[in-house]
């Protein structure tokens, strides 16, 4: 019975996630949706998903491509985070992301990690460091702006 209600919770905790990305969406054009997973390395598969590690064999744990955006360095444009989530893919962290910022050439990618990413309130040129996480309690990674893009920090 416990792992019934484990796989019902999982299964709960998915859909929520998929209903919150596919909102998260919505304020990014079709446009710049397609062009910000294509920069961030993901195809789109039939059924409209996108994806840039293909699970052989699929598994429950997959959630395809989705987007968030957030104005990080205060310029009044957005940057776009593309997360994908696959133990099959990414290990026990479960999560890869792309962050991506938009400039005259279009979409370009700034960091892309495994990981979870955390915004930290220190910041570099007014771009704020952003730690990558995973699972433990060790000390992760942080990645810090050097002008350009996110380098990992010492």
């Amino acid at each position: 019975m416990k792992s019934t209600t484990q796989g019902i919770a999982l299964a709960a905790g998915a859909f929520a996630a998929l209903l919150s990305a596919k909102a998260a969406q919505a304020d990014v054009t079709p446009a710049d949706q397609a062009a910000i997973f294509k920069a961030a390395g993901f195809k789109k598969e039939r059924g409209g998903k996108y994806v840039r590690c293909k699970e052989d064999p699929p598994t429950a744990s997959y959630q395809p491509g989705r987007i968030e955006t957030a104005d990080l360095n205060g310029d009044g444009q957005p940057e776009a985070w593309v997360s994908e989530g696959s133990l099959f893919c990414y290990g026990n962290t479960g999560e890869a992301f792309v962050l991506l910022t938009k400039d005259a050439g279009g979409w370009r990618v700034l960091l892309d990690a495994v990981g979870i990413p955390n915004v930290l309130k220190t910041k570099r040129g007014g771009w704020p460091d952003i730690e990558v996480g995973g699972p433990g309690f060790g000390k992760f990674p942080v990645y810090r702006w050097n002008g350009k893009s996110y380098v990992r920090g010492k």
